[in-house]
């Protein structure tokens, strides 16, 4: 059987399964006894294990299998579900989920689980499961080489244009060392001084409790040779080898992490076609039909309410809907000249279809956010119990949806929020005592739209942001002066976090304390047409706020004029526009503000900003001034003069006029004229 063509529907099946395991399995750790949610995972991991072994990948449906039968026994009440049995199930689920990965990327989805599969056989026959065991199971071999995922790939990446060397350190001990857990420590130190930790195998946890031979590996970037690195990690006494060798990162080049990325965005969308104004159900899978319906849905008929589309085509059919508007927009000039009646009315009527069709095309796009938040739990649960923290963590309006483009973006700076939040911000339950805190600390991840704009939220209920141990960790690390810090306020403070190679860790872990990575949340964010800000008490909590457009391609604008030129302002930063005398204007610390509604306003004048040319010097009684938000902070820009409301598509540069200041893209207007579009956040300080 030709079962290539049947790939793509496994793959986004397999996820689905894989991911149903992962939300049943938190909730059989709450609730030990409800069989039930044993037979979801049950016929979840049966028809996963049908599907891999009918496409040939043997050692997935093999793995499924050992798995499938500790299920079974659990359900037969043959042996009863504790946390070390759960944490093996986890962990087979983990393995599976990298498996189908590997497919996805083209490979095979074989993967050595050897020791998984092992304890998962005791597991079956009634033996209790052994810590340790699974502990070897994470600890490499000897000649094993470090994995990076897509984030860490590209904070190497990044810090290699930064000029920074990125290598891979392979530390091997004496056989008679006595003190592992000390030299690994003497071997970080000397490390953290000199760059910054990306990862390490085994994990640091793990190096700290020597559960591990007598070698580890370390990813580390720095401006030090690979020579001096090597001699000053060859003092510390009892290493007997340290071999340092530069990260090869062809790999992940840039042509590569660019196929990686087209690969994920090419990866089959599930595109909802609603029969009614309900909810389509998703299409029923195997598992589900096996499964005992509730009351309410026991006659429901089941039929074909969604189609798998290739996001693919979607993509062309974005990009020709695109056009279309262009051209609406040139119709709608023509239109406007001749001043025909039936032609007006024509335009006007195709106007409103292509407006309909354009609903129905950015629905297709728009994603839950739920597939991202979807990871967390898991993870939650994992940092809870390496950190021993109790954390408990709240999902708030995962329905809520944004374009394809953006979700794939997101996952990765979310997780390392989320972790830095987890180490950071909770505290463990002796200090949270001591504060009169309860003993579990809170995570809320919320999702909620506003205007043209989609929020997430990252909440927790921790220690805050010591801003005094910020500035002087800042003004050490030359990312701010000390006279710079007297003027700066506590936002200004709060986001020195975001800074390149800044971190206030006192120790690196496997979670945090790397000085690499919030720098790179903020710049994904901000690629995105986004921006993050952060609000602090301490000993209260943090929230981080992520501001997104809801979709990348079509927006609205309000056009305005200066000496003939247009630009376009989006209607997501307008607050109003208004018309001011010029009397009305004042200074202030060599800036013209305004009053607006008792707050003082700076004002941008866009002809100075980008430099228009002017036939004759012009003295208005009258400004026009578009008011725009950014945050809390209001800025006026002042105009010649408005031209009026329009929905215009997207367009970038290109390459050759990459980072112009306070130019996001540009649009094709219906006269065929090229308007360049504002970037309101550059201009708001």
């Amino acid at each position: 059987m030709e079962v290539n063509q049947y790939l793509e529907m496994f793959i986004e099946e397999s996820k689905e399964h894989l991911q149903a395991c992962s939300e049943h399995l938190l909730e059989l750790e709450k609730n030990p006894e409800d069989l039930a949610i044993v037979g979801e995972i049950f016929r979840s991991a049966h028809t996963l294990k049908g599907m891999s072994a009918t496409m040939g990948f043997e050692d997935l449906a093999d793995l499924t299998h050992k798995m499938e039968n500790v299920l079974d026994a659990i359900r037969n009440e043959k042996i009863h579900v504790t946390p070390e049995i759960l944490d093996v199930v986890f962990e087979s689920v983990d393995h599976l989920e990298e498996m189908v990965m590997d497919i996805a990327n083209g490979g095979d989805g074989k993967r050595d689980v050897s020791s998984t599969v092992a304890q998962l056989k005791r597991i079956e026959l009634g033996e209790e499961a052994v810590a340790e065991v699974v502990a070897t199971a994470v600890a490499p071999a000897v000649e094993s080489v470090l994995e990076y995922d897509s984030f860490e790939q590209t904070v190497i990446t990044q810090s290699s244009e930064q000029g920074f060397n990125a290598y891979e350190i392979s530390v091997t001990l004496r056989e008679d060392c006595l003190l592992k857990a000390a030299r690994v420590f003497m071997v970080f130190e000397i490390l953290e001084k000199d760059g910054d930790v990306i990862k390490s195998s085994p994990s640091v946890e793990k190096l700290e409790d020597e559960q591990f031979d007598q070698q580890f590996y370390v990813a580390f970037v720095t401006k030090e040779s690979a020579e001096d690195m090597q001699k000053k990690l060859m003092k510390v006494s009892e290493v007997e080898e340290v071999v340092v060798t530069t990260i090869d990162q062809k790999k992940f080049s840039e042509k590569e992490y660019e196929a990686q990325q087209e690969i994920a965005a090419t990866a089959t969308a599930v595109v909802e076609m609603e029969a009614t104004p309900a909810k389509a159900e998703p299409v029923a899978m195997p598992a589900k039909s096996a499964a005992p319906n509730k009351a309410d849905k026991t006659h429901a008929p089941v039929g074909n309410k969604t189609i798998r589309v290739n996001i693919e085509r979607l993509d062309i059919l974005m990009n020709l809907f695109e056009e279309l508007v262009i051209d609406r927009g040139r119709l709608q000039s023509i239109a406007t000249e001749v001043n025909h009646g039936e032609l007006n009315e024509t335009v006007e009527r195709m106007s409103r279809v292509m407006g309909d069709l354009q609903t129905i095309i950015l629905t297709m796009r728009m994603v839950p956010v739920e597939t991202v938040f979807n990871r967390f739990p898991k993870m939650i649960r994992q940092l809870s119990r390496d950190l021993n923290k109790k954390i408990n963590l709240e999902i708030i309006g995962a329905e809520t949806e944004l374009d394809r483009t953006v979700i794939d973006e997101i996952g990765d700076p979310l997780v390392h929020l989320i972790r830095n939040s987890v180490d950071h911000g909770i505290e463990n339950p002796t200090a949270r005592r001591a504060k009169g805190k309860p003993e579990e600390g809170t995570v809320v991840l919320r999702a909620y739209h506003s205007g043209n704009y989609v929020f997430i939220e990252i909440e927790d209920d921790g220690a805050g942001i010591n801003r005094e141990k910020v500035l002087a960790k800042a003004i050490s690390k030359g990312i701010v002066t000390q006279e710079q810090s007297y003027s700066m306020s506590d936002q200004q403070i709060n986001e020195l976090i975001l800074a390149s190679g800044f971190s206030t860790a006192d120790v690196i872990s496997d979670v945090s304390g790397r000085g690499v990575g919030l720098d790179v949340v903020k710049t994904t964010i901000e690629s995105l047409g986004g921006n993050i800000s952060i609000e602090s008490t301490q000993d209260v909590g943090s929230i981080f706020s992520i501001q997104l457009p809801l979709t990348l391609s079509i927006i609205s604008v309000m056009l305005v004029e200066i000496e003939k030129e247009i630009y376009a302002i989006p209607l997501s930063s307008i607050i109003e526009t208004s018309i001011i005398r010029s009397s009305e204007i004042m200074n202030a610390h060599n800036q013209k503000v305004i009053d607006f509604r008792g707050k003082v306003v700076p004002l941008v004048f866009l002809e100075e900003i980008f430099e228009v040319p002017r036939k004759a010097p012009q003295e208005e009684e009258f400004h026009s001034v578009v008011i725009v938000r950014k945050g809390e902070k209001l800025a006026g820009l002042v105009v010649d003069s408005f031209i009026g409301q329009q929905e215009i598509v997207l367009k970038s540069l290109g390459n050759y006029l990459t980072n112009i200041f306070a130019i996001s893209g540009a649009t094709i207007l219906g006269n065929g004229k090229v308007a360049l579009i504002v970037d309101c956040n550059a201009l708001i300080k």
